[in-house]
Order: C-alpha cells, then structure tokens, then sequence
C-alpha cells in the first residue's frame, strides 16, 4: 500500500478543528504537500523558510504523524523541507511592514490621547516629562523579525477583535524581550481603533486593587471594574501571582465572566501557566485555554534591525560595522542592547567624537562587565547613589516625589539593572515601588544620558565609583 494524496488532507482537517484558528493560519496553511512517496510511506511537506520548519518540526511534527499514521493506518514518515519563496510567501512576509504603515498614524496622534488611553499605572513619571513620553510603545515602533513575529501579529488581530477565539492571548518571554511594548500597544490600539474600554494592570496591581478593596468593602467597585466596564483586559506579570490563592481566584473568577461577555484578555508572563509554581491548576488551564504566544530572544538579525531602529529614532547614525560589533558582543535580551546603544551614544556625546569602532570596543569594556554579573547588590548600589547625593537609602525609598529625590531615586533604579542580576520586581520592592516604576524609571536616565549632559557626568562618576567597589569585592 503506498501513502495516498488524501492523508494529507485528513490531517490537514484534523488539525484545524484541533488548533486555534491563529496557530492553524500562521503554521499549518502555509504548508504544502510535495509528494507522497511511493516506496517508503513518506509525506513531503515544503516550509516557507527555516525557521517556520523548525518550529512545525519542533511543536506540531509529532501530532502530524500520529494523525497520519491514523489516517492511513500505518507508520508514516514526515519530511520538512524548505521550498524557495513564491508570491504568496512573499506577501505574508511583507505583512507586518503593511500593518505598520497602517496603523502608524495612531501612534502620532496627540500626546493627551494616548495618556487617556489606559488607566494611570502606579509608577514614577520620569521628570519633565508626560504620560506620553513614558508609554511611546506602539506597533510601528515594534521590530518584527522570526523571534517575535507571531506574538505582534495575535497581539494586532486581538486589539482589533479579529480573533476572539484565541482570548485569552498570553504572552510568555524573559526580561526585556518586548512583551510589555506589545502589550501596551495592543491596548493603545484596542482603544483608538475599537473604541475598547481597556483595564490594564500589573499582576502585582491587580493583587493590591483587590485587597484594598476587601478591606475597604468595596469589592463591587473592583469586580464592576475588571467584570463589567471592561471591554479588553490586559494583565501583565501573572507569575506575580503564585502562591496568592485568593487573588488567582478572583482572576480565575474575572477570566470566566469576561469570557461569557465575549471581551478580549492579553496576558502576559515569563513563564507558560503550567510551569509557574503554586498556581491554581484552574486558573492555569483557564489561561491556557485561548492561545500562547512566545518572544524568542532575537537572533543577529533582528538585533541587528532593534539597533538601528532606536539610533535613527534618537537622531544617531551608526556605521555598518559598529552594528555588527554590538551585535556580535551582547547576544541577550533588547534591553541589554540598548544599554550598550545607551554607552555607546552617550560616549560620543561626552568625547564630542564620531562613532567609529574603537568607540564601540571603549563602550563595550564598560557595559559587558555590568550586563554580566558584577557581584554588587542592589543594597550597595543604593547606599552608593545616596552617599554621592548627600541623602540616605530610606529617603530614596519615601513617597516623596521632590526633583532632589526623584532623580536619585531614578538613578539607583537603573544602576541596579546594570550592575546586579536581581529581576525589576525585586529592585521595585527597594524603593517601595513596583517593576513598572522600575522600567519607567530606566527609560527617563537613559533618555537623560542622551539630552543632559549634567546627568551623563554625574552617572559617569557613579559608574567609576561602582567599578571600583566591584573590583574590590572580586578581591576579597
């Protein structure tokens, strides 16, 4: 018996009731059927490019061949090969600069509507500067490449409510890989194009709304909130979650009343559901219900794209060669390669010299020992911020929002990104504050590095400070 045509159809069937339509169009459609073998039981299927055959290969080859093995009710061997580009291909390729160019002039609406977009989120604003100038995250400035690809296209197709059978969309990916910028502007666009009333929080949010509610008897303001005035809900960092019974709960209960309402829920997280400990198995199996999404680290390429993206945003050009050099010595996540970018432009600015390669190695010496682990903790690096602005570490960490605080409070904040290991959320909880307040944070000193040069010599005498005191610990 040799493996006829129509096996491949059946599995094709299958799959489609099996999947969400998403995970079917992005990967199963563009599969094509080259030839059944005659001799060896063997299906042939051509991918549009490596990487969409290495992720069929690596999340959907087993169920293929058990389908098929079903449908012609024996072995049967699936190959993947990679076929050159058609038209077709060609177009499905080219869709994310399209969407870009489309929704690109949301993104240059006025800076009072995008502040009214969301909800005030519980974080320090950077000084001098809007809402605006904080959440400046939309589709158009997102850089697609294959790592990331499809979690801006779930994201895209949710905010405008063209795949609802994917809600919950969650979105799992390390530190600094984009999953934040995709979620805000999901958001930003649910709400400018839909006119979606969007409730957008932290897990770490969610959890103190609602125990602020119980102690004040207001919970049926905050399920009202969550449940009722909510057309898109975005919670971010539910591995913040874990352990806190009633609030996953109480989400548990959320997701299920916004799900009979048919609104629309983004997720977001470093890990998938199943994986984060201590957590309800209803309520993992609830948010894994619609459909995962994951944000790869970018390979060179996409780096390479990242990189010039955020110099021609701030006005800097960068030679060829000093792209692949950054590219080639910080293999890790975006935010780390913005810090070099951040050394790197901040140096010229201060040398008052052309970027050129030897800039780039002089940058490089400074930040790799920093993205490496240095050996400081965050606790150090506080003392070491408030010696050097005269004040205490406690006084860092008060409420008070006057500029000679807040500008110190803003630079221990991202000297502990660069110099210790520790996750915003544990860096947060120094100063009393939460991980967006953390990367709001970030984002106004390295803003600062570029346009004030009064803020660059002070943060370049702290670093030379910190350099000292790490070398001094690896001695000991």
């Amino acid at each position: 018996m040799t493996c006829p045509p129509q096996v491949w159809d059946g599995v094709v069937g299958r799959l489609a009731r099996e999947l969400s339509p998403l995970a079917f169009s992005a990967w199963i459609q563009p599969l094509r059927l080259v030839a059944c073998d005659q001799l060896d039981e063997t299906l042939r299927l051509s991918c549009p490019g490596a990487f969409h055959r290495e992720r069929v290969r690596d999340r959907f080859l087993g169920r293929i061949e058990e389908l098929a093995r079903i449908a012609h009710d024996r072995d049967v061997r699936v190959v993947l090969e990679v076929r050159e580009p058609d038209e077709a291909d060609l177009a499905r390729e080219a869709l994310p600069a399209a969407i870009a160019r489309r929704v690109a002039p949301v993104a240059q609406r006025a800076p009072e509507h995008r502040a009214r977009s969301l909800p005030p989120r519980a974080a320090d604003p950077p000084s001098g500067a809007t809402a605006r100038d904080v959440r400046d995250q939309s589709f158009a400035s997102f850089v697609v490449g294959p790592a990331n690809a499809l979690a801006r296209e779930a994201c895209l197709a949710l905010a405008n409510g063209r795949q609802l059978a994917m809600s919950p969309l969650y979105l799992v990916a390390g530190p600094g890989l984009g999953k934040s910028h995709l979620a805000l502007a999901a958001a930003d666009e649910a709400r400018a194009r839909t006119g979606a009333r969007v409730v957008y929080a932290s897990g770490e949010q969610f959890t103190n709304e609602l125990l602020a509610a119980i102690r004040g008897d207001r919970t049926a303001d905050f399920k009202r909130r969550y449940r009722n005035e909510c057309d898109l809900l975005v919670i971010e960092d539910v591995q913040f979650l874990r352990g806190k019974r009633q609030t996953q709960l109480e989400l548990l209960h959320t997701l299920e009343s916004l799900a009979q309402r048919g609104a629309r829920v983004l997720l977001t997280a470093e890990r998938l559901p199943k994986e984060i400990p201590e957590l309800d198995p209803r309520l993992a199996s609830r948010m894994a219900g619609g459909f995962c999404a994951e944000i790869e680290p970018p390979d060179a390429a996409l780096r390479a794209e990242i990189l010039r993206a955020k110099a021609a945003a701030g006005g800097v050009g960068l030679p060829s060669g000093a792209i692949e050099r950054l590219v080639e010595a910080v293999p890790g996540s975006v935010r780390d390669l913005e810090a070099a970018l951040i050394q790197l432009v901040a140096s010229a600015s201060l040398l008052k010299r052309a970027i050129d390669l030897d800039l780039v190695e002089s940058a490089l010496r400074k930040v790799l020992p920093r993205i490496a682990a240095s050996g400081l903790e965050p606790e150090r690096i506080v003392e070491a911020v408030a010696t050097a602005f005269k004040t205490a570490p406690a006084t860092l960490a008060s409420r008070t929002r006057r500029r000679d605080v807040l500008v110190p409070r803003q630079i221990a904040m991202y000297l502990c990104t660069r110099y210790s290991d520790e996750s915003l959320q544990r860096i947060g909880k120094l100063f009393g504050r939460n991980h967006t307040a953390v990367a709001n944070a970030v984002r106004a000193v390295e803003r600062g590095l570029l346009e004030r040069a009064p803020l660059r010599y002070k943060v370049e005498a702290l670093i030379a400070r910190l350099d000292a005191v790490a070398r001094e610990t690896k001695r000991r």
